[in-house]
């Protein structure tokens, strides 16, 4: 390996760590991940002239609209802008700077992206990604979402019964097609579900058992999580051995964990009632047909009216026909279901037919399958572009009407509070010219009649208005047509749309960035420190030891490194210099129970990392607290620290003993064989 402009180095040596190169690099791996962990914005300087140029000069290539008079601040001379350090930017700069110092080169940043080591992040992304598309693909059928109102309906309104159901529900289905659509869809159900049952006080037993069940059930399949296939390709593992190796510690800690949780940890009536009230949904919203909701402004005000009555009956009745009466869209919920299941099975021949790691990647079956549901997709979108259109072109009607009607009433309200209140020349002005995006009450409600009236040019994608006099405000440009393609793609395509919206492609940076971070650690001899480090602890503690420490260890560094993926990247690496150190002449081999058990607790810490102690221990603790946020459940990080922490404690001590016992059962004492 090399290290910047250095020479070849040794793997094993660790006298390299005393260079300044060195410990810039460990510093800069540390400051990384605490910004991962805590996230923050940076405050840039901005002179308004500059700010004003550049905006000028895109509206004279039309580019974007220009500006009005009013909006331009000549008062202020400096702007603060707001520049982000979280997950994506923050590795991202990293890497940058140990380049600029020359801390890593070429080497480092191939071996991060290419791949080195059994570790190919090309392929574990192209692997993952598309696997992800026909995960997504799924949940936008709302076939998730159908099957948790059908689990509803037969837990009825018992409410430990219903409980269980769920549980096992959420645990099926986490472990077939991975645990971000189960939190996409999931979350927002039980949001729903908690806010329409009059005697659940707090959602807080739900969401957070439907968290812990997603990511623990995660650990069952490679292709469930990317900590997952980081691990199998790091050591050359089988998908059907993993699976083989894994699925018993962790059916045993769903067993266990379930009556801690509802005895112990939410015994609470009014988390989990023994009978749960229901609002009961009124016939004539059973009988109307579900909307599509990935259409845009399919449910026109309905959003706007849950937030305004969060708390009230109507608030509720929208809640109650969101979950009890759901759309399924039959013909892409069944055929992506064919597909994933037709798909998984192909997976895992492949896998197993190929004699070594790489030799045929799986990704060679995801792809070309994500392929075909995207044609499915898309063909399925425009074969119905008509009927989605018009539920697209009724729903902005409806919403440009509320919207015209709120304003109407608000300017009511000033005027019967202030009548002697003459109006301004500027409010006289802003009524002639509306601001741009901002109609006037008389110019939307025309318009949105205009728009019902006016015939629709279906298949055009950009419908470019002619034959009327163009304002600067109305001028066509390239911010304009952009919105434009994008609804029209949005009303003829809304599932692709929807899956491509909801795809993790931050991921993507974030992974391949933590990647060449890890690999900066390697040349630098610090993977190798921490390689030793973990030797002596092995060979005073054992296999017992080795599954504690190293449980222990991935859980503790999901929250400090870099989230689940960071870690399992780090741990892998350590792992695999611990191998290099044991294949030394003279060096005494590790055992297969040893090794084995090294291998499967990290799998399981970091898996069960996610719900620990930091959102930012996965990246699917983050988009479950945005989602929650969204739906209005605010849940802090003490909060989130304070619940997981004595689930995250009983399911690795259930989870590490399970695997300690099937250690011993099924290994021996011979050296270690590599995939097994």
């Amino acid at each position: 390996m090399t290290s910047g402009d250095d020479g070849g180095i040794d793997p094993l040596d660790t006298s390299v760590i005393r260079s300044w190169r060195s410990i810039i690099t460990l510093v800069v791996f540390v400051l990384t991940n605490i910004v991962v962990l805590f996230p923050f914005h940076i405050p840039l300087p901005l002179p308004v002239v500059v700010r004003d140029g550049v905006l000028d000069a895109l509206a004279f290539m039309r580019v974007i609209a220009p500006r009005k008079a009013a909006s331009r601040n000549r008062e202020t001379k400096l702007l603060w802008k707001r520049f982000p350090m979280n997950f994506v930017t923050a590795p991202l700069i990293a890497d940058l700077f140990l380049l600029a110092i020359l801390a890593i080169g070429r080497q480092e940043v191939h071996d991060g992206t290419i791949g080195a080591n059994n570790i190919s992040p090309l392929d574990i992304m192209a692997f993952f990604l598309s696997l992800a598309y026909i995960a997504i693909s799924i949940d936008a059928s709302g076939l998730i979402r159908y099957l948790a109102f059908r689990v509803l309906k037969w837990g009825g309104k018992v409410g430990h019964r219903l409980f269980f159901y769920l549980y096992a529900f959420f645990f099926i289905l986490t472990a077939f097609i991975g645990n971000d659509p189960v939190i996409l869809s999931g979350t927002a159900f039980l949001a729903y579900m908690t806010r329409v049952s009059s005697n659940i006080l707090h959602p807080r037993a739900w969401i957070y058992t439907q968290f812990t069940v997603a990511n623990m059930a995660s650990a069952i399949l490679v292709s469930s999580n990317p900590t997952n296939l980081v691990l199998a390709g790091a050591f050359n593992i089988k998908f059907i051995n993993y699976t083989a190796n894994i699925i018993v510690p962790v059916v045993i800690t769903a067993i266990v964990l379930f009556p801690f949780l509802l005895y112990i940890v939410f015994a609470d009536e009014s988390l989990i009632p023994v009978s749960i009230k229901m609002h009961e949904l009124p016939e004539e919203v059973k009988n109307k047909k579900p909307v599509n909701p990935n259409i845009p402004n399919a449910r026109a005000t309905l959003e706007e009216q849950e937030d305004e009555h969060m708390n009230d009956e109507t608030g509720q009745l929208l809640s109650l026909e969101e979950i009890m009466n759901p759309f399924l869209d039959k013909k892409g919920a069944a055929f992506g279901g064919i597909l994933m299941a037709v798909t998984l099975i192909a997976v895992l021949a492949l896998n197993a037919a190929s004699p070594s790691s790489g030799e045929h990647p799986v990704f060679w079956v995801t792809v070309p399958s994500a392929f075909v549901l995207i044609v499915f997709d898309l063909v399925l979108g425009w074969y119905n572009r008509k009927e989605t259109r018009e539920i697209a072109r009724q729903g902005r009607a409806k919403l440009e009407t509320s919207h015209a009607e709120k304003k109407r009433r608000g300017e009511l309200h000033t005027i019967q509070e202030s009548p002697l209140m003459e109006p301004s020349e500027s409010d006289t002005i802003a009524e002639k010219e509306p601001v741009e995006g901002k109609p006037s009450q008389q110019a939307t409600a025309v318009t949105a009649k205009q728009k019902d009236d006016a015939p629709q040019d279906d298949d055009a994608p950009v419908n470019v208005e002619k034959g009327k006099k163009e304002t600067p405000q109305t001028r066509t440009t390239l911010a304009s047509l952009t919105a434009k393609s994008w609804r029209w793609l949005q009303e003829t395509f809304p599932t692709s749309t929807t899956v491509l919206a909801h795809l993790p492609l931050a991921l993507i940076p974030f992974a391949f960035c933590m990647f060449v971070l890890v690999q900066a650690l390697v040349s630098h001899g610090w993977v190798s420190v921490f390689a030793y480090g973990w030797d002596h602890w092995v060979s005073k503690t054992g296999t017992v030891g080795a599954v504690g420490g190293m449980g222990f260890l991935s859980v503790v560094l999901c929250n400090f490194a870099g989230t689940n993926i960071g870690t399992s990247i780090l741990l892998s690496r350590v792992i695999q210099a611990w191998q290099v150190i044991h294949s030394q002449p003279g060096a005494p081999p590790i055992s297969d129970r040893t090794f084995w058990a090294t291998v499967y607790s990290m799998a399981l810490g970091v898996n069960y990392g996610a719900f620990s102690a930091a959102f930012s221990a996965s990246l699917a603790g983050l988009l479950w607290r945005d989602i929650l946020a969204r739906k209005h459940i605010r849940v802090s990080r003490l909060d989130f620290a304070r619940v997981n922490l004595p689930i995250i404690a009983i399911s690795m001590v259930v989870g590490c003993v399970a695997l300690i016992a099937e250690i011993y059962i099924v290994r021996g004492t011979q050296p270690y064989d590599i995939g097994r």
